[in-house]
């Protein structure tokens, strides 16, 4: 994983136009010629990839996929030519299904550490609006007009997009987002486009993980129990990642189940069915663990409250006191000041 944007060095740049909507694509025959705010562009979007926990390893096909035979022959000579019949392969299937949504591809050869990569960001358009002047004999009139083909900007995440280490071009690591190929939501981008398989996302690991668990504790305890449960494992997940930067499935799965062996194995046999029970996952973006580090509570009454994981591990801070009539109170101690929001 790169450390550093600015450890990022682009080279060869080319974009072509596959607006699915006019039936044919419009493939460059020249790179771009780009300035230092492009490759600033350019370095943001692949350091956004590289981080991001979506990001999953996956290895080709190598009978059936096409860019693994280009990736193949590929070189920093025949660039554009790969680059072009890329994009060709890309529109093919765009074009077939229409709800893939029309883009432009950028292919960027970069290097980090003076190893070579390639990097296929589809960027898909957007709508949006900006002015036009135009001139007549009565003076200037300025207007405002609609553009369909914006591209994402530099903070904007892309939908699709693949990095391939050029020294192993067996592999690639991908972005994607599921649209719908002939009624079935599919990840088209792997599966028909790069045709290649591999492992899920650090943070569908996670979030799978997260899910059987509480999928098993709803079916066990009853709705004024779940609230308590659920924060206390929350807090465990959170202290996991928190001194280990990882989270040991098998580990956790042992904290939270440790006096309730039919649940654990119950959550167990679920992740099972993905490979997942004996797995760790790390996830390297803090996004992707923000969600831990406070609990977050609405009460019946409409009251929200978020409390930051150190002050709920510490009793001196917040206490929670179920009253003989079943209701819940909660004590928020020693608090030195307090503002309006």
């Amino acid at each position: 994983m790169i450390a550093d944007k600015e450890e990022i060095h682009i080279g060869q740049v080319i974009v072509h136009i596959l607006d699915s909507t006019v039936g044919m694509p419009v493939l460059s025959d020249k790179v771009l010629d780009y300035g230092s705010d492009f490759a600033d562009f350019l370095k943001a979007h692949i350091f956004r990839i590289d981080t991001s926990d979506e990001i999953r390893s996956c290895s080709f096909s190598e009978e059936e996929s096409t860019i693994y035979k280009y990736m193949e022959e590929y070189d920093s000579e025949n660039f554009v030519e790969i680059s072009k019949k890329t994009a060709q392969e890309l529109f093919t299937i765009m074009n077939q299904n229409i709800e893939i949504p029309p883009a432009d591809l950028l292919v960027a050869e970069y290097q980090v550490d003076r190893h070579k990569y390639l990097a296929l960001l589809k960027m898909n358009y957007r709508t949006s609006y900006t002015h036009m002047t135009s001139a007549d004999p009565w003076g200037n009139n300025n207007d405002i007009i609609m553009q369909k083909a914006i591209l994402p900007g530099e903070t904007q995440k892309l939908s699709e997009a693949a990095l391939l280490d050029l020294g192993a071009p067996k592999y690639v690591r991908l972005v994607e987002k599921k649209y719908d190929v002939n009624g079935v939501k599919t990840n088209y981008f792997s599966k028909l486009f790069l045709k290649c398989q591999g492992s899920l996302s650090a943070k569908t690991r996670l979030s799978i993980v997260n899910k059987a668990v509480t999928d098993v504790q709803k079916k066990y305890y009853n709705e004024s129990e779940q609230f308590e449960v659920q924060m206390e494992t929350k807090s465990i997940i959170n202290q996991e990642l928190s001194s280990e930067g990882a989270l040991d499935v098998p580990v956790v799965i042992e904290k939270i189940f440790k006096e309730h062996p039919q649940m654990k194995e119950e959550v167990q046999e679920k992740l099972e069915k993905y490979n997942l029970a004996e797995t760790r996952v790390e996830p390297q973006n803090p996004t992707t663990t923000k969600k831990f580090t406070k609990q977050h509570l609405l009460t019946d009454t409409g009251i929200e409250l978020k409390i930051p994981m150190e002050e709920y591990n510490n009793k001196d801070k917040v206490e929670f006191i179920t009253n003989p009539d079943g209701t819940i109170s909660v004590l928020i101690k020693n608090i030195g000041s307090i503002e309006s929001r």
